[in-house]
């Protein structure tokens, strides 16, 4: 009996120790058989395939937003018409920009049906914007009411902005320049640099909701420019005029005392800051393409005043004469204005800035 169980548990431990074995050999033989791999251009097919496909859905994400927009001006076109105030003379392309404030401050009265344009004079420092601010505001149906976003709390988010134009836009801001119950186009002079630029992109969606028209009004001579820049700036230290600052003036007397500065123009600066200025001008005319708008510059309005009828024609004013009280601050030419001249005229010889010197512009 002791000799049957002894050969019996030495048959179990062959049979284990056989099992073992084959697992070994089972799990050796899966270890040592090659990784399926894959060719390199099945790797770049899918690649490109994913590529194709999000192409794809990108192109059809633009295709919805364009027909988004659509969507929403036919919509606008209807609601307007569905007013009482509606004018049906006004074509369908127009309607987004004719508009019928109803003030909280005060009541429109007869003139509650008369169409609005809003305009903002988006402009440079020292570019000729308050002359032709003022020429537009003799119209007996345009307030422009100057440079609101020059205060620093109405420029210091999106939200302060868009709450500002809004009160604007309403009829609701009161300034000089304000006709109010009969106003047919109501505006603003904003200049680049004051949040314009640093919100651009909610700006454009702004105005295109919103039916607002750009009017930019720069200056070709950037050097002429920032002469009367550095002019600016002294006269602001100074007071040159009975200790008083003026940026404009209204007589000939004042302007000859105020053009007797020359200012010594740094050398070294001077191309960058031309670039500077070339570069905000050329990025705000990009940033704003999609909006409705029109480019007037400083120097054709001088030499041509009835570049100004083209503004007029443009927010759908009837033609007026236009006046202002201002006065052209320096009238002689450039090398009569500048203390250094030869080393600024060295300085911009043989680059694109050249033309600047003689007063002519690239």
């Amino acid at each position: 009996m002791e000799e049957a169980g002894r050969e019996k548990d030495r048959t179990v431990a062959v049979v284990v120790e056989d099992t073992s074995a084959a697992t070994k050999d089972a799990a050796a033989a899966v270890s040592t058989k090659p990784a399926k791999r894959y060719p390199l251009a099945l790797w770049i097919a899918i690649l490109g395939l994913i590529m194709l496909v999000g192409v794809y859905i990108f192109s059809l994400s633009l295709k919805q937003n364009g027909m988004l927009f659509g969507l929403m001006q036919a919509n606008m076109i209807e609601k307007e018409r569905e007013k009482p105030c509606h004018d049906p003379r006004i074509p369908d392309a127009e309607i987004p920009y004719v508009h019928y404030p109803t003030p909280n401050t005060y009541d429109r009265e007869e003139c509650a049906c008369t169409g609005v344009r809003f305009f903002a004079i988006l402009s440079m420092q020292r570019s000729g914007s308050g002359w032709v601010e003022t020429l537009l505001n003799s119209h007996p149906n345009i307030s422009s009411n100057g440079e609101i976003f020059s205060v620093k709390e109405r420029r210091s988010n999106v939200t302060a902005i868009t709450k500002t134009l809004d009160k604007l836009y309403n009829l609701d801001w009161y300034s000089s320049a304000a006709k109010n119950e009969c106003t047919a186009a109501v505006g603003l002079k904003w200049m680049l640099n004051q949040g314009l630029m640093k919100h651009h992109q909610e700006m454009v969606k702004y105005f295109n909701r919103r039916g607002v028209s750009a009017i930019f009004l720069l200056r070709k001579n950037l050097l002429q420019r920032y002469v009367s820049i550095l002019a600016n700036a002294h006269d602001s230290a100074m007071k040159q005029l009975n200790g008083t600052h003026k940026a404009h003036v209204h007589s000939k007397d004042e302007a000859e005392i105020l053009a007797q500065y020359k200012p010594t123009i740094d050398r070294k600066m001077l191309i960058t800051e031309l670039k500077r200025s070339d570069k905000l001008a050329s990025d705000a005319l990009v940033n704003f393409k999609n909006t409705r708008h029109i480019v007037l510059y400083y120097e054709d309005v001088v030499r041509n005043r009835t570049k100004l009828m083209d503004v007029l024609d443009f927010l759908r004013m009837p033609e007026r004469k236009l006046s202002s009280r201002h006065v052209k601050i320096h009238t002689k030419q450039l090398c009569d204005h500048i203390d250094n001249w030869a080393d600024v005229s060295n300085a911009l010889m043989g680059t694109r800035f050249e033309s600047f010197l003689n007063g002519s512009s690239r």
